[in-house]
């Protein structure tokens, strides 16, 4: 009998073809996406399942009980920026030059996640600000360095070939102008928001908070959303979600400070069925170590120049992380243009789980910006609402006030020193107490055994001043108009110029 070939070949085509689906990288079931919802501007206390009682965050609250809730995240920096940076890129802003700062460039030598798994068959997008502000365009970056932007989740869902995914939801909220009267108007009652102890309470620092919290509910529902959506899609089980913030609130002591107001982040991850469910790990995390996570998750190996560390070991099921961290380094640089000749105010700070110290390289400085408009401190033109920085402004000489003005806006010392379980509002500084100087001293050194180990300038270029002469690209900062409402309230001229 003859044989025929032609006879076989389609089985045996059909086999082939099998296997190459198995064994292709796109292919993979192990490999999960990877959805980020990041809010803008949200400190980590401000959650329900954080302790807060008066904000409604059920989403937030749901993932946590799914997944696992860090309650010492911090990001790498107090600024948009380069707090962003720091995450895409696994490493600490120092390391990154222009990129340690608002409103400038990321240089394209520092390679970041997105790129990284998008070369290893994943899917990439974004929407919203990803990273920025800033101008990817000026160094020649072929696009934002969070991916493809898109102008929703639903889009990139529709969009995106067969295969795993990485999508980060950007949200805007709850970063100012704030809605004034939004808080009330959802229901939330001023006399029930928690004032910090290094703000007034005054009514108005009562509603100012009531309209931010009203945001971060905003943010909660936008958070539904997505998960909505994500389950529609059918991808829910194979689908990794990280819910965060990129910095701590707009107030004083807040944003652009190395306080733990400015720093110190909500931070979830979960995983049904892989990771750990409804658990609180209180180890000493940044934002830095999402990027490690991310690529381990996608099977792409870590660049050795990340000093970012992976997660799974604290959130997946079964394991433990061997060699939690002691302490986490930040650091801040140029916030906004609000300082004359467009200096910042640098800073680095060691975190442990019971202090905090903070060097102040220039305290010759205004920390929150030059007067009369201490411009880190939004909003910082003088054109939107927020009264809690108004109030302090316009109260500053009344004995009552005038200490939390100059908390908020009053120049710093060199060093700063704070016990976080004893005072956990930061408003004693123990840096000159000589009971503290053996712990003062002990933090110290490890602080610049870090910065010397991962080269920050600062300590190893004899305090080189890069970030000061970086190019800023927003030109509208650097010569603030405030509004004629503003300008009658306060006695402002009608404009100011930075660049002199």
């Amino acid at each position: 009998m003859k044989f025929n070939k032609l006879k076989y070949f389609p089985a045996a085509l059909s086999m082939v073809l099998i296997w190459a689906s198995c064994t292709s990288p796109e292919k993979k079931t192990d490999r999960p996406n990877i959805l980020m919802i990041m809010s803008d501007n949200q400190s980590w206390n401000h959650v329900g399942s954080y302790g807060d009682q008066t904000v409604r965050t059920p989403n937030m609250d749901r993932i946590a009980k799914e997944g696992v809730r860090f309650t010492n995240a911090f990001c790498s920096s107090p600024s948009c920026t380069p707090a962003r940076a720091g995450m895409l890129t696994g490493q600490d802003i120092w390391r990154l030059e222009d990129g340690g700062n608002l409103w400038g460039v990321l240089p394209v030598k520092y390679k970041v996640y997105p790129d990284l798994l998008e070369e290893a068959g994943y899917a990439i997008g974004f929407q919203g600000k990803g990273w920025g502000p800033g101008s990817f365009e000026a160094n020649k970056r072929p696009r934002n360095p969070a991916g493809n932007e898109f102008k929703s989740f639903g889009a990139f869902l529709k969009d995106k070939k067969e295969g795993p995914w990485c999508y980060w939801i950007s949200s805007h909220e709850p970063h100012r102008p704030y809605v004034e009267g939004s808080g009330e108007k959802a229901g939330i009652d001023p006399n029930k928001v928690k004032v910090p102890a290094y703000l007034p309470d005054h009514i108005s620092i009562r509603k100012d908070i009531a309209d931010y919290y009203a945001a971060v509910e905003t943010f909660d529902r936008e958070l539904g959303e997505a998960l909505d959506q994500l389950k529609a899609s059918g991808e829910l089980d194979n689908t990794v979600i990280v819910v965060c913030s990129d910095n701590g609130w707009q107030m004083p002591r807040g944003l652009a400070n190395l306080y733990d107001f400015g720093t110190h982040v909500p931070l979830i991850i979960s995983w049904p069925g892989k990771f750990k469910q409804d658990v609180v790990a209180d180890n000493l995390v940044t934002l830095n170590d999402l990027a490690p996570t991310f690529l381990q998750l996608g099977k792409v190996p870590v660049p050795a120049d990340m000093t970012g560390k992976s997660l799974l070991p604290i959130v997946e099921a079964g394991k433990k992380d061997e060699k939690p961290r002691d302490y986490v380094v930040l650091g801040r640089e140029r916030h906004a243009f609000v300082r004359r000749h467009g200096l910042g105010y640098p800073g680095r700070a060691i975190r442990t789980k019971d202090y905090l110290y903070i060097k102040n390289y220039e305290p010759n400085r205004w920390p929150a910006g030059d007067p009369p408009f201490y411009g880190d401190i939004d909003p910082y033109m003088f054109n939107w609402p927020g009264e809690t920085k108004y109030y302090l402004i316009e109260h500053k000489d009344d004995p009552k006030v005038k200490s939390f003005f100059e908390l908020g806006m009053g120049k710093r010392p060199a060093e700063e020193l704070f016990d976080i379980n004893k005072d956990p509002d930061e408003l004693h500084n123990l840096a000159a107490l000589p009971e503290y100087q053996k712990i003062k001293q002990e933090l110290v050194a490890k602080l610049r055994n870090y910065l010397v180990a991962t080269k920050d300038p600062r300590e190893t270029n004899g305090n080189i001043q890069i970030w000061d002469t970086a190019a800023y690209f927003s030109e509208i900062d650097k010569t603030p108009k405030p509004s004629k409402e503003m300008q009658k309230r306060f006695k402002l001229d009608s404009s100011y110029n930075y660049l002199k």
